[in-house]
């Protein structure tokens, strides 16, 4: 198992291919992700993360990207596990690093982290403490998708799309409420999940998805050792001096 500390420029711009490739083949990594929304470590530029419009050194007029959604390129890049936190929810943090750590796989934890000098605030809409219970969702795998400081609020689906409810009204009641599924042999729930963005949702953290499949390092054991079987070790030296030889004068 390795841990790999890397940021939102790092992960998906230079770096992309590496990640989507890593995480497809479900080699034993720890992607965690700090992401910031803006080039903290080279001054300030637009990341791949940089919301619509963002004046930064790099666009003084405003970004005209479209932002990547780290959780959704990790899922359709078939991640085994695939998370999110916030670096300053210290003991929530800790619990899915842990929980990313003990897991057999590729794993994506996406940290949203503040960055001070350049992007200061990237966050803070919804992560500041007089704000997060109703603005931020905690998922827990097997609960209904319940948040709000009066534990009223909840989500639910209203044919293929999610939607806010509030417990109580017009009818709707605990049971209509989504129940969280980490588990899921397909990643549909978890997709949803990794899309929905404050303001018009709640913004999800914790673990989305947690899945068992075969590491790469295994599966490669598993067809040497078929190989061996099938055909005994290998004569590297008879393969090099086997076959048409020719001399160059």
């Amino acid at each position: 198992m390795v841990w790999v500390i890397t940021g939102d420029g790092d992960a998906l711009s230079i770096g992309g291919n590496h990640v989507i490739h890593s995480m497809r083949r479900n080699v034993d990594i720890n992607l965690v992700m700090f992401n910031n929304r803006i080039y903290g470590l080279t001054k300030g530029q637009a990341s791949p993360t940089s919301e619509f419009g963002k004046r930064t050194k790099s666009t003084p007029l405003g970004s005209v990207d479209t932002p990547i959604m780290p959780l959704t390129i990790a899922l359709a890049a078939e991640a085994s596990f695939v998370a999110r936190s916030v670096d300053t929810h210290t003991e929530h943090l800790q619990g899915t690093l842990e929980r990313a750590g003990r897991h057999k796989g590729s794993s994506l934890v996406e940290v949203l982290q503040n960055c001070n000098i350049f992007n200061d605030g990237a966050w803070r809409d919804f992560t500041e403490r007089d704000v997060r219970e109703d603005r931020m969702l905690i998922l827990e795998h097997g609960k209904p998708m319940i948040f709000g400081k009066d534990r009223d609020k909840g989500i639910r689906l209203s044919g293929l799309q999610p939607e806010v409810v509030t417990i109580g009204q017009d009818g709707v009641t605990e049971a209509d409420i989504l129940v969280h599924d980490e588990q899921a042999e397909e990643p549909y729930l978890a997709l949803m999940l990794s899309r929905m963005f404050w303001p018009a949702f709640p913004v999800p953290v914790g673990v989305l998805r947690a899945v068992a499949r075969p590491t790469h390092d295994r599966l490669i054991d598993e067809q040497i050792a078929a190989a061996i079987a099938k055909s005994g070790h290998g004569d590297l030296e008879g393969i090099l001096k086997g076959g048409e030889t020719w001399t160059v004068e």
